[in-house]
């Protein structure tokens, strides 16, 4: 695919960029969607109901993806373990372009600022993708050459049919997880010497706040438009589609910036 191809209406486009399984083309085609909306040159039809013609999420033939079982353990004593690592990040950051991009095409009738939203998410993914795969780079290593596990998208396929599922179990839960992660395995990077990796990590934690925000802005959103009461609403969902149970230590500070409750907050401990 080239972008010369890519539809003038928002979610048409985003549907272009999400079956895009080169992986370079995706990356550039999203941050350049993302100029194009916000200087007016695409516009947004928030209404029409949209078919995905091509398989998706569009990806290349690397990495394999294999049971989380599978996924090699991540040494900091070696090079290769670091790499090891990196990679494991940055494919969860692809999958987190493909995650917000799939939130803009599949969901009709939200507010333009919805879509807005999830396509800022969607650029910040592949900046942070970018810095990790190039980091990756640094280290002799390519993004594809080791294996990668996929139960981020396979959570957004089973909430494919209903926004509040996706909205509560994909940046509610999944992505949130990564605000407790991310301080640990910085503190491991920067422990081994990877001073480089742990800044790109500074970034993506200070970005993905403002991503869990996003959902946590929607989640209430949608609770209202249901008359649902938030928690027993979220308690209901994680049950009903077997979201995976959350694990401590938590980033309280940080889950506080994006938005969690304190009744939310008070029922992780």
């Amino acid at each position: 695919m080239h972008d010369t191809a890519q539809p003038s209406e928002l979610r048409s486009a985003a549907l272009f960029w999400l079956a895009e399984c080169d992986v370079a083309c995706k990356v550039a085609g999203v941050r350049r969607l993302e100029l194009a909306w916000l200087s007016g040159q695409v516009e947004l039809e928030a209404q029409a109901s949209l078919n995905a013609i091509l398989a998706i999420p569009g990806r290349p033939g690397k990495p394999e993806l294999v049971s989380p079982l599978s996924v090699k353990r991540r040494s900091m004593n070696s090079p290769q373990g670091r790499a090891i690592l990196i990679h494991a990040l940055a494919h969860i950051e692809f999958n987190a372009i493909n995650l917000a991009l799939d939130a803009v095409w599949r969901f009709p009738g939200m507010p333009t600022e919805y879509y807005s939203d999830w396509l800022r998410v969607a650029a910040e993914e592949a900046l942070h993708f970018s810095l990790l795969a190039d980091h990756l780079q640094s280290l002799g290593y390519a993004y594809g050459e080791f294996p990668a596990h996929d139960s981020l998208w396979e959570m957004a396929a089973k909430t494919q049919h209903d926004i509040l599922a996706r909205i509560a179990l994909v940046p509610r839960t999944m992505e949130a997880r990564g605000l407790d992660a991310t301080p640990l395995v910085r503190a491991k990077l920067a422990q081994a010497g990877d001073g480089e990796a742990a800044a790109i990590l500074d970034t993506i934690l200070r970005d993905e706040i403002g991503h869990v925000a996003i959902g946590n802005r929607w989640y209430s959103y949608l609770c209202e438009q249901r008359g649902l009461e938030p928690v027993s609403t979220y308690a209901r969902l994680a049950r009903e589609y077997a979201a995976p149970a959350l694990r401590g230590p938590f980033n309280l500070e940080a889950r506080r910036a994006a938005g969690f409750s304190e009744t939310e907050l008070e029922a992780l401990n």
